[in-house]
């Protein structure tokens, strides 16, 4: 066993920032990884940190872009403690030695993005969550922060209490990639998760195949709610045959959006008159999809996005990094041609419910960045509005697991006010080939043992985890983990896309159904014990097993259009009924459905919603 104060479970931009927090506070921290820090999904982010630095810009005007970007969705306390704290974290990366791109004055660069009134996102060309994670890994080896790295964490060691709000979490067990060692990593302060996203739920992602959701599923099993699982951000401009993220930044620095016809669409046809292509990219993406539905895309596939016209030294300044995903992954010279793309997975605004300070409902649990749902995105993101989440939040989980004192939280976790079972008109519960107490089915949600001991908890919850990896290794025949993701896959990529129906919302539960039924037989073709990649990959199915059916059981509920969420049957936001959050809490394998009110009340104002146009 490992002992440390607290435990940072991933090594992105969350999970270093939380550990850096940390160890300013006193304690002794590590974090746990099944990546290198450096390898971590952050660093695909490109376009950049938006935070009020200039004059003529605010804290509040980020505060009110931020909470109409949102569709109103968004809690105020999270989205202002966000945009007020965002531009200490970026100067404090500044002088950190963090590579920002620069003016001829010398002040950093800040561009144009999408859904801002002001010109405020900060970068550092297209590769700014690349300088990001390597600013934060300086400066977690220069404090001599333990990194266990390839320790892959496969679940939490958390008392079993009755109500999730008296549990208590103690530690993590995980598995070490390279020894197959098995081991309990005792807390003695808190766990907190940054462990990204659920982007391998669907095929076509910008997602790295690393992002499985392994917190999300973790912690959801051990009794925190979900929040807002519904609501998927599809980002506009991604390539059309691997995904691959182009950045918004390249419609930042003038880029240009044209359909088949050679027009430029979201004026031409309407879909942002004043915006055009820096509208939000929930409106980008539906007009993306809508052009080619409609027969204006090329190859009835993609639409094309232009930077020619700004000179090849500008695109080699600010956008070099672009130049060079195009030509490596569809052959095409940026400089000199327009690109192909199309919209991807990108984003998952819900996740853990948090406070603004990172806390769960489960003592001794935190949660940062993008597996978290502190409800700053609400129902859309901002594109820039990620890595602050990063610093801001991530630093605050930090600081606040440790032990130091923050500002109380307006936000309470695990409240159930309006509260509803998922009895939707289709299935959501385990198929009949295991049961929710079954090793595999289950993955050992809540550990046995005297809640008063944190090791007699941590010891079972290693049992547990040794019973369920010898079970997947020990079965003689089945079938292979990938098949069951596939399917899963291509029915959420299918069925929950950016236009979403009801009928098809159901039949991807159904595939899911089917998909749990199958994964009862699953069996590890790899028998080894050391760098088993097949047996990890087994594990994260689960994982995304659990979050695509929380996705889709919180898009089938919530019938209204809001944000990233558009409904066929019902193309309106309406407020009057539906401006809460979609709550979901694990019940022996179902997920049961509840509501939350959201918080439009903030430090000095209460955030009306208004028609959202751009």
């Amino acid at each position: 066993m490992y002992e440390h104060d607290v435990i940072v479970v991933g090594a992105g931009g969350a999970g270093l920032r939380a550990a850096i927090a940390a160890q300013e506070a006193g304690a002794d921290v590590a974090i746990v990884s099944k990546l290198h820090p450096v390898r971590s999904h952050t660093g695909a982010a490109e376009g950049g940190i938006n935070a009020a630095l200039r004059e003529g810009d605010s804290w509040e005007d980020h505060a009110y872009d931020t909470m109409k970007g949102s569709d109103y969705l968004g809690d105020a306390p999270a989205i202002e403690t966000l945009c007020q704290r965002s531009p200490y974290e970026v100067i404090q990366l500044e002088h950190w030695g963090m590579a920002f791109s620069r003016e001829e004055d010398g002040r950093v660069s800040q561009r144009p993005f999408g859904g801002l009134s002001f010109p405020r996102t900060t970068y550092a060309g297209a590769e700014t969550g690349h300088h990001l994670l390597h600013t934060l890994y300086e400066q977690v080896v220069k404090r001599g922060i333990e990194v266990y790295d390839e320790w892959h964490v496969l679940n939490l060691a958390v008392t079993e209490e009755e109500r999730p709000e008296d549990r208590t979490c103690h530690g993590v067990v995980a598995y070490d990639v390279a020894t197959g060692e098995l081991s309990g990593f005792k807390a003695r302060d808190g766990v907190i998760l940054a462990t990204g996203g659920p982007g391998q739920a669907f095929d076509h992602t910008t997602n790295a195949v690393s992002c499985t959701g392994d917190g999300q599923a973790m912690a959801y099993r051990a009794g925190v709610p979900l929040e807002d699982m519904e609501f998927i951000q599809f980002h506009p401009t991604s390539l059309p045959s691997t995904g691959v993220l182009i950045s918004e930044g390249v419609r930042g620095e003038g880029g240009i959006l044209y359909n088949a016809k050679g027009e430029r669409f979201m004026f031409e046809h309407g879909y942002a008159s004043n915006d055009g292509e820096l509208a939000s990219r929930d409106v980008v993406s539906r007009a993306e999809l809508t052009e080619v539905n409609e027969g204006r895309g090329i190859e009835d596939e993609y639409v094309h996005l232009d930077m020619r016209h700004l000179g090849e030294e500008r695109i080699i300044d600010r956008l070099e990094n672009i130049v060079h995903l195009a030509e490596d992954f569809e052959g095409v010279d940026a400089t000199k041609e327009p690109m192909p793309v199309k919209p991807g997975q990108h984003y998952a605004m819900g996740g853990i419910e948090t406070d603004e300070n990172g806390e769960t409902c489960v003592s001794g649990l935190y949660a940062a960045g993008e597996c978290a749902c502190a409800s700053v995105h609400g129902a859309n993101r901002l594109g820039g509005n990620a890595l602050p989440e990063l610093i801001v939040i991530g630093k605050r989980a930090g600081y606040h697991a440790a032990g130091k004192e923050m500002e109380p939280a307006k936000i309470e976790t695990g409240q159930r006010g309006e509260y509803e079972t998922a009895t939707i008109d289709s299935p959501v519960e385990l198929g009949e080939g295991g049961s929710p107490g079954d090793a595999v089915a289950d993955g050992g949600a809540v550990a046995a043992g005297d809640p008063a001991d944190p090791d007699t908890v941590l010891n079972a919850t290693v049992r547990a985890e040794q019973d369920r990896i010898d079970e997947l290794l020990n079965k003689e025949d089945g079938v292979h983990h990938s098949e069951v993701r596939s399917k899963v896959q291509q029915s959420m990529t299918r069925n929950v896309n950016v236009f979403r129906e009801e009928d098809r919302l159901k039949q991807a539960l159904r595939d899911i159904r089917d998909a749990r039924d199958e994964y009862q037989n699953v069996k590890v073709m790899d028998p080894s014990r050391t760098f088993n990649t097949d047996l990890l990959q087994t594990i994260e199915t689960q994982n995304l097993l659990d979050l695509a059916e929380a996705i889709t059981v919180g898009a089938l509920a919530r019938r209204e259009f809001r944000g990233a969420h558009w409904r066929a049957e019902a193309q309106e936001r309406n407020d009057d009924e539906w401006l809460k959050h979609t709550m979901l809490s694990w019940n022996r394998g179902s997920p049961e459905l509840w509501f939350r009110p959201v918080i439009l009340e903030g430090e000095n104002k209460t955030y009306e919603p208004k028609i959202r146009s751009y």
